[in-house]
């Protein structure tokens, strides 16, 4: 899940040293099932996802991210990770001491189409290039934690509720039900409705609802309209979509929208 790093250098060479804080940038395509067994280093690391679906185990719990999300975690922690979807994703390291960001636990964000930019940037030019250094300061300006009502996935796991969930994050979609999903995992309708309300405190309709609507929100801050993103996490019809949203969010899909399309 990590290409190889595109090294900064401690010093830009400005008119002054400057130390930059971003050890390296690497851009990746991570493959349907990767794994990033446990482990820990003292670097802080934001994760991005541009077009990949990952999961991230950190701190005993586990992380949705989607595109057009990341993740921040802090140094010394140990975590994990997997990927549900094939796609490209982004991986900054920091240095272990002088971080702008003062973020003490792990941390999702949204990545808009400007901060995408910049990471894009950063990436892309020399170490020495004199627009490094405001490039990172605007970065770490846009990078904010997301809102409380923010909808956090827990992720069952048994391993056969576990699997469906992994297929569902990846493929939010699927119109299958729990009987169908009992049979593609060799467990009882029972026994899976038991799993999904003990290890995640929702029933298995309630958690698809909240994966289905985290997958559509940054398909909406996008632009993609309402209507659309309803068919893309597997809403049939747009009515049924917006009251499911309203249950969960508290808000319509209108309000994620860019203010151009609203």
């Amino acid at each position: 899940m990590r290409a190889q790093a595109n090294q900064y250098p401690e010093t830009a060479n400005l008119v002054e040293p400057v130390l930059s804080p971003v050890l390296s940038i690497d851009r990746d395509t991570a493959q349907d099932h990767e794994l990033l067994h446990l482990h820990a280093h003292p670097e802080p690391m934001l994760t991005w996802s541009s077009t990949a679906t990952l999961i991230g185990s950190v701190a005993g719990r586990d992380w949705l991210i989607p595109p057009g999300y990341g993740l921040w975690v802090p140094g010394g922690i140990e975590h994990s990770g997997a990927v549900l979807h094939a796609g490209e994703m982004t991986t900054i390291t920091l240095a272990a001491d002088g971080s702008p960001l003062a973020w003490t636990e792990p941390t999702s964000f949204a990545v808009g189409s400007l901060l995408g930019e910049i990471i894009t940037h950063l990436h892309r030019i020399a170490p020495d290039d004199p627009s490094r250094s405001p490039a990172e300061a605007l970065m770490f300006q846009l990078l904010t934690p997301l809102p409380a009502q923010h909808i956090h996935v827990t992720m069952p796991a048994d391993p056969r509720a576990r699997a469906i969930a992994e297929l569902l994050f990846a493929h939010p979609d699927d119109q299958r039900e729990l009987t169908a999903w009992a049979d593609h995992v060799h467990a009882s309708v029972r026994t899976l409705s038991r799993l999904f309300r003990a290890e995640t405190g929702l029933s298995f309709a309630s958690w698809r609802t909240q994966v289905r609507i985290r997958a559509a929100i940054p398909m909406l801050a996008d632009g993609t309209p309402v209507a659309a993103a309803a068919r893309a996490v597997g809403y049939r019809k747009p009515s049924a979509f917006i009251a499911a949203f309203h249950r969960t969010t508290g808000q319509t899909p209108g309000t994620y929208l860019p203010q151009t399309r609203r």
